[in-house]
């Protein structure tokens, strides 16, 4: 019998539960990064802020804060994005795991600065006002309940917008990342957690539900599919 994906899988990854060296934590974020690259994850976001960035002055210093940012890979592009549109950007990035800190900030060029910090997001209390905030591949490791509490809040915290990024639930990816990932001999972190992640992630139905019972009213965020089955949701105030 096949999978279904009508709904969201309870399905564990194995990152969420199993114990973990340094060494292969950094390798399996090192693959994760590969991935991003090759299926284009963090186009989108970037054509997001050019959107949402494109009235304010060109002077203008804006903060923007990712939420679980793993190897760091998407806070690095958004300060090459912000060199090429000659905008000052603040990039914050929170994470759970203590590890991606020390990772990220290894793997990041001396001349950019980056304020990596690890913690639970909801204890995050910013110094400064907060612009943006965008998480990419993390929201399909919460429930729905915990989506819903994770959408208050940084509705509550962005003060102009915030983008979410993740995964289109659908036998394509499930199956055709699973092939891939074997082919390329990723990290078995990878092999097994994508399509768990794929089967874990939303269609449009799912948002819309969160969104409901995080209280935004039907019209406030959008939802945009994006190649290759990305499903994004985002709000520009």
């Amino acid at each position: 019998m096949g999978r279904s994906f009508a709904e969201r899988s309870h399905e564990t990854e194995l990152m969420d539960t199993e114990a973990v060296s340094f060494e292969d934590y950094r390798a399996c974020l090192k693959d994760l990064a590969t991935v991003n690259a090759l299926t284009l994850t963090h186009g989108p976001i970037l054509t997001w802020l050019d959107r949402a960035t494109r009235n304010l002055a060109p002077s203008g210093r804006v903060t923007v804060l990712d939420v679980g940012y793993g190897y760091g890979d998407l806070l690095r592009k958004i300060h090459a994005w912000s060199r090429r549109k000659r905008r000052i950007v603040d990039l914050v990035g929170v994470d759970l795991n203590p590890m991606s800190e020390t990772i990220a900030r290894a793997v990041t060029p001396t001349d950019v600065f980056i304020d990596y910090r690890t913690g639970n997001i909801f204890d995050y209390e910013p110094e400064r006002p907060i612009d943006f905030i965008i998480s990419s591949q993390t929201t399909h490791h919460m429930s729905d309940e915990e989506l819903a509490v994770f959408i208050r809040w940084i509705e509550q915290v962005a003060a102009r917008g915030w983008y979410i990024a993740d995964l289109h639930r659908h036998s394509v990816p499930f199956h055709a990342f699973g092939a891939l990932a074997r082919v390329a001999r990723w990290h078995r972190f990878v092999q097994h957690d994508g399509p768990v992640s794929i089967a874990r992630s939303f269609r449009k139905d799912d948002w819309e539900r969160i969104l409901h019972a995080a209280g935004l009213l039907p019209g406030t965020a959008e939802i945009r599919w994006h190649v290759p089955f990305r499903l994004c949701v985002s709000r520009l105030k």
